[in-house]
């Protein structure tokens, strides 16, 4: 009799268990605005498809200890196997969303200690078999970064040469998922190496080539937050406060060494902006900040200050010290002018907040300046007064 009630009570639980799910599938497909992760058990699956699971999880079977040892790299290369492999069967026999559905509760339920296969990602797998068809690039490049690395490559990059610029860089400097969607938003592709520079004419060519890939035109400051963007110091005071965020921009391999370095040269006193050591480049890098347009006098003055730091501050085993002028304007054809006849290495770049960086070039010249928003802005207090 304990037997027949226990066996009749757990008949019951299952019944009211199958109950709830009926009634949770229910929700979920009749309400756009609910989703449950429970595939229906009701669709007629293709033919084949029993086939094909059953192949998927042999082959994820035999990866999964090759994934713990080359856990990214292996598991970047499952993804794009099985993104293949549903591309395909969408291609061959126009399988739809719903057997990806069903597909991720069937890969979910056989493996619940791995989490990459919920439908959203099975997609992402498809997409990323999309955008990489050539098997050797993904081996080579593609499975060397993370998988929401690669993620972010599909979400904000269109252009498979910008995503592989990118993936490229990603594996050189060690960048971090955000730090990668940051240098994709700052649009990095386009400006590295772009500063106008002597480098060509005043180092090595091994050293002349990495130095132009370490400076970038323009740099983009949208840290700033309050500061006057027309009174240098108060920039200057801005990037150092938001110090991490300038390395960030600035690129890998700067290290901080001081602001307003004091030089004193026969009784008479300067002071350099901003002074940085480059650990790859193995040299120092003297910046200096202006709030204007460019002007050919910064060069002979910035040439003073590396020879007074190749002097002084240079070791035997360092590479002559580089000058970077960070303007607000400039003209390219005048700054080449400028650089040309020194031997001392230095750069031209401009710098930006992303904010007019944005906007469209016809719309910049017509947003008002500084001094006209506060012309309005007295007006109007004028007559709020009378």
């Amino acid at each position: 009799m304990k037997f027949e009630k226990k066996l009749k009570n757990n008949l019951s639980v299952n019944s009211s268990i199958r109950s709830l799910q009926d009634d949770r599938l229910f929700l979920g497909r009749k309400k756009e605005d609910v989703v449950f992760p429970v595939a229906s058990l009701s669709i007629s699956m293709p033919n084949n498809y029993h086939t094909f699971l059953s192949g998927l999880k042999e082959r994820i079977r035999k990866e999964r200890l090759r994934v713990v040892l080359a856990s990214n790299a292996a598991l970047v290369m499952l993804y794009w196997d099985i993104g293949q492999s549903i591309l395909k069967k969408q291609n061959e026999e126009g399988w739809g969303s719903k057997v990806i559905d069903r597909l991720s509760a069937d890969l979910s339920k056989e493996f619940p200690d791995m989490k990459g296969f919920s439908p959203r990602n099975l997609k992402y797998m498809r997409s990323f078999a999309v955008a990489w068809p050539d098997k050797a690039i993904v081996q080579r490049v593609i499975a060397q970064i993370p998988w929401r690395s690669n993620i972010a490559l599909l979400d904000k990059l269109e252009k498979p040469e910008e995503r592989l610029w990118y993936a490229m860089k990603t594996i050189k400097h060690g960048w971090s998922q955000p730090v990668l969607c940051l240098q994709i938003e700052g649009q990095a592709h386009k400006r590295v190496g772009k500063a106008i520079n002597n480098f060509s004419i005043a180092l090595p060519p091994a050293n002349s080539d990495m130095a132009r890939e370490v400076f970038k035109d323009p740099y983009l400051f949208d840290f700033l937050g309050t500061a006057d963007t027309r009174r240098e110091k108060e920039v200057e005071q801005a990037l150092v406060d938001h110090i991490q965020r300038f390395l960030l921009e600035l690129g890998q391999g700067f290290a901080f060494v001081g602001r307003q370095v004091h030089l004193e040269l026969s009784g008479t006193d300067y002071y350099l902006d901003l002074l940085f050591y480059h650990l790859k480049l193995r040299c120092y890098v003297v910046i200096e900040l202006k709030a204007g347009d460019f002007m050919p006098e910064y060069v002979g003055k910035m040439n003073m200050y590396l020879s007074v730091v190749d002097d002084i501050l240079r070791h035997p085993d360092d590479k002559p010290s580089i000058g970077l002028l960070l303007v607000k304007r400039k003209n390219k054809l005048i700054a080449e002018y400028a650089l040309s006849g020194y031997s001392k290495p230095m750069g031209v770049a401009q710098w930006e907040t992303k904010i007019t960086r944005r906007l469209p070039e016809e719309l910049k010249s017509s947003l008002p300046t500084i001094k006209e928003i506060e012309k309005e802005l007295s007006k109007s207090m004028d007559k709020t007064k009378k």
